[in-house]
């Protein structure tokens, strides 16, 4: 495995200045940007149109359909699941076994996804195409503030002559840069970051909610929180938004029920204890029951408040 942080490996030569970026949602749009800004040339493609305006306002080119975009060296992915990207790809792979890429391509799928899907699609992909093009997985973590800032962390997974020619593309839009392995490793990664995000998450909320019940003060008690053992980046940033209750969306919680099924699915494949993972499966299961999911993270405090409102 290997770490890189800030601007190092990979030859400049062998780095495709033309990207190919689909999905311009709360994480993609500044994605987007920061290329552009690192004087990339993207090609974008979304289903809604403000946030293409925007991007095409700073210098991208606009397509109107994926399968334009067909003679790109690096084609991103920013979608919500595999089963868009597989939809978004089907014209994609209809172009190149009609007439194959005069040039390797990487499809760089950034979303948090299957490590076992991911890796059945990178070989869907590789047999249509003769193994001209090939599939990276690189989800990120640090929500919107890191795609923002491009200080995200990028778990990738694929091969080391891939994740050489895509490092200088990672790093104008991430700090913290590693390459875990195979396919599939970058995937299992972030499932593991979401283990440890949503439960966290789901511990500050229960905190919050028992310390507000005891007559605590939860903004005092998350601060001295901060200066000891419990302190993190969890804290940090989803921890004002709990203690204000301020739910407006800048990544919505359903997602979170997703990736621990994730973690469970890579568990049952490896025979590891994930009680944790478990628990917290549940509970976000529950939250999109409770009709909670298109809100931001911080919510699992409302739905944990109404669980306790069941119980009383």
């Amino acid at each position: 495995m290997e770490h890189v942080t800030g601007s190092s490996a990979g030859s400049d030569s062998a780095v495709a200045a033309d990207i190919g970026f689909v999905g311009l949602g709360f994480m993609g749009s500044p994605m987007s940007q920061n290329l552009l800004s690192a004087g990339f040339r993207v090609t974008v493609w979304n289903r809604s149109t403000p946030a293409v305006t925007v991007l095409q306002e700073h210098g991208a080119s606009v397509v109107s359909q994926v399968a334009q975009m067909r003679d790109l060296p690096v084609i991103i992915f920013m979608l919500p699941d595999l089963n868009y990207i597989e939809e978004s790809t089907v014209p994609l792979l209809e172009s190149w076994r009609e007439n194959p890429p005069h040039q390797p391509t990487v499809l760089v799928v950034m979303s948090s996804v299957s490590p076992t899907r991911v890796r059945e699609f990178g070989e869907t992909v590789s047999a249509a195409t003769g193994g001209m093009v090939t599939v990276v997985d690189a989800p990120v973590s640090g929500g919107t503030v890191g795609a923002q800032a491009a200080t995200l962390a990028i778990m990738a997974g694929g091969s080391q002559q891939d994740y050489d020619r895509l490092l200088p593309i990672f790093n104008a839009m991430g700090k913290t840069v590693a390459r875990m392995g195979e396919l599939g490793t970058g995937s299992l990664a972030k499932a593991c970051n979401q283990l440890l995000v949503g439960t966290a998450a789901a511990a500050l909320a229960e905190a919050a909610e028992l310390a507000e019940s005891s007559g605590l003060d939860v903004q005092a008690l998350f601060a001295v929180l901060g200066g000891g053992l419990a302190g993190s980046q969890v804290l940090n940033i989803v921890g004002p938004r709990i203690i204000a209750k301020d739910y407006a969306p800048t990544g919505p919680a359903k997602f979170m029920h997703k990736d621990l099924a994730f973690v469970l699915e890579s568990a049952a494949q490896t025979g590891a204890a994930v009680p944790m993972a478990v628990a917290g499966h549940e509970l976000y299961g529950t939250l999109n029951e409770q009709g909670l999911g298109d809100l931001d993270l911080a919510v699992v405090r409302e739905s944990v408040a109404r669980l306790s409102q069941e119980k009383n």
